[in-house]
């Protein structure tokens, strides 16, 4: 059951979060703005339209946007979202989680570089580079919470958070949370690292891969990225804040306060990025790696003093 309600969460509470950034952005430019469920309306405009193949095009090119959202529907159903310790729980390992999400990453730049057209290889180059310095921060950041409960699954971190809620908010903790919000922000592609409402070549990274992709395909793609963002944020307020996570044995009550919680928590962290976009710019893809790479530092110096604590 905890697995069939995490899965309709996040195929609604992804394109609800995209739809809440919009609405804060348009008003903080005194404008009303499109409602929430905005996105809903893409998806159905889109799934209506023709699908158009280019020339050339392989089964990675029509397949990548399945797999995207395959990968994404994945980490939703085994992760430690609404409830802990269901069927798939063992599955919710940080290495799996991690090892999803760079094979959506890596499936759409394969799917970028099929057609060989310019833009498509500019934005798989630059996907790619992002990714492999995103990923090994997220599995540092997320390994510092890890030595506590002395295993690496994420179902495990948050029962542990849970046993002992002075531990959480520790100087380790707090570095790891520094380098998560980097991480989430730059695979979300979102601002100073990408923009995703801009259709300059020249910047573009994630969208440069999507230009030739229309219908319900791009309507797929679209839907698997908005769920991505909600699965990252979600992770957030469940590794760091883990209160109002039930268990699979949990009753009816227990499981709707647990799914309200996460609301909550996942568009408060939404309009956290929507209040934060507004006051940052898109940096430079030349300084891109310098964020990172200053993001792994924080993750290594969270799983230094999480070490030592522990052999205290």
């Amino acid at each position: 059951m905890t697995i069939l309600l995490q899965l309709l969460f996040f195929l609604l509470i992804g394109p609800v979060s995209i739809g809440l950034i919009r609405k804060v952005h348009a008003r903080l430019e005194g404008r009303s703005g499109a409602p929430v469920i905005q996105p809903f309306r893409r998806f159905g405009q889109l799934w209506k339209k023709e699908t158009i193949e280019p020339t050339g095009a392989s089964a990675i090119f029509r397949f990548a946007p399945y797999v995207l959202l395959g990968t994404s529907l994945t980490i939703a159903a085994v992760g430690p979202f609404i409830a802990t310790s269901d069927g798939l729980g063992s599955s919710s390992d940080l290495f799996v989680v991690v090892g999803l999400l760079f094979l959506g990453n890596i499936t759409m730049a394969l799917a970028g570089l099929d057609l060989g057209t310019s833009f498509g290889g500019m934005g798989a180059s630059r996907e790619l580079t992002v990714s492999s310095l995103v990923e090994p921060t997220l599995l540092i950041a997320i390994f510092a919470l890890s030595i506590p409960a002395g295993t690496s699954s994420l179902d495990a971190i948050c029962r542990t958070a849970l046993s002992d809620p002075g531990r959480l908010l520790t100087p380790a903790d707090l570095l790891a949370l520094g380098a998560f919000v980097v991480v989430v922000i730059a695979e979300a592609k979102r601002l100073p690292i990408d923009n995703p409402t801009t259709h300059l070549e020249l910047t573009m990274i994630h969208e440069a891969m999507l230009l030739e992709y229309s219908g319900p395909r791009l309507a797929v793609i679209e839907w698997a990225s908005d769920i991505r963002l909600a699965l990252l944020l979600g992770l957030i307020a469940n590794l760091f804040f883990p209160l109002g996570i039930a268990n699979h044995q949990a009753n009816v009550a227990m499981f709707v306060i647990s799914i309200t919680v996460l609301v909550v928590k996942v568009l408060l962290l939404a309009t956290l990025i929507a209040l934060a976009e507004t006051a940052i710019t898109k940096i430079r893809l030349t300084r891109v790696p310098e964020l990172l790479s200053g993001s792994f530092i924080l993750a290594f110096l969270s799983i230094m003093i999480s070490f030592f604590v522990s052999r205290r």
